[in-house]
């Protein structure tokens, strides 16, 4: 019964094996190139290994775990391609169309300020770092939101729809976050906190003002940001 059909399924099986075999190859070249960006920090063919990270990310996910990688590691790849890649078209958009979202665990757990309808209004009272932070930021020109979930920053987009987003925030919330201003035609840079937790998080704020003063011409950048002038 089978004798008639037997040349086709004979050649869906070979292109079942040669589809198996290029995507295993394809794995071990991806992991080739990101283990050598883990090291050296240096990162080759950043387009096509944001394409094959994000195409083969459970496979890929489960390859990192067994040659001892935490899947932190594979996420914090991800957010430096997509850095890398956003980096040229996050310059060329002027300030005054750029945001910057920065999670409320920054603050301080005597925080006094209350929620509005976007997000934190910061009293910069000096009982942690944000005060400050969103000082120089607003001093650049940007439009600063402290958030306490994705449903402000989603609110907040389509409110005053920049072109251009900062995200600040945990490992996890980053990727997610600039895989989201994808959808919504937004370059998105993420900056990872240097602690992790729910409450009284630690910002790079180093890392958030050196994204930040990307491509802003340096007469137009505060004294005490200059510094971060690259």
């Amino acid at each position: 019964m089978l004798q008639p059909y037997m040349p086709v399924i004979t050649l869906i099986g070979e292109l079942t094996i040669l589809v198996i075999l290029s995507i295993l190859v394809l794995g071990c070249i991806l992991l080739i190139l990101t283990l050598y960006a883990i090291r050296s920090g240096n990162i080759l063919f950043p387009k096509f290994m944001r394409a094959g990270l994000l195409f083969l990310e459970g496979m890929m996910r489960s390859m990192f775990r067994l040659f001892g990688f935490e899947d932190s590691d594979f996420f914090r790849i991800i957010v430096t391609l997509q850095n890398t890649l956003n980096r040229k078209a996050f310059m060329s958009i002027p300030v005054t169309e750029r945001v910057v979202f920065m999670p409320h665990c920054l603050r301080s757990n005597a925080c006094p300020a209350h929620l509005h309808d976007e997000g934190l209004k910061c009293r910069e009272c000096g009982l942690c770092k944000v005060g400050e932070g969103k000082r120089l930021l607003e001093l650049l020109g940007y439009r600063v939101f402290i958030i306490p979930g994705s449903s402000f920053i989603k609110r907040m987009i389509k409110r005053y729809r920049p072109r251009a987003i900062i995200g600040i925030g945990c490992l996890l919330e980053v990727k997610e976050g600039i895989e989201m201003s994808g959808q919504y035609n937004i370059i998105a840079m993420g900056v990872v906190n240097t602690s992790d937790g729910c409450v009284e998080t630690s910002a790079d704020w180093d890392q958030v003002f050196r994204t930040a003063i990307l491509g802003i011409a340096p007469d137009k950048i505060p004294e005490e940001l200059k510094k971060y002038i690259e």
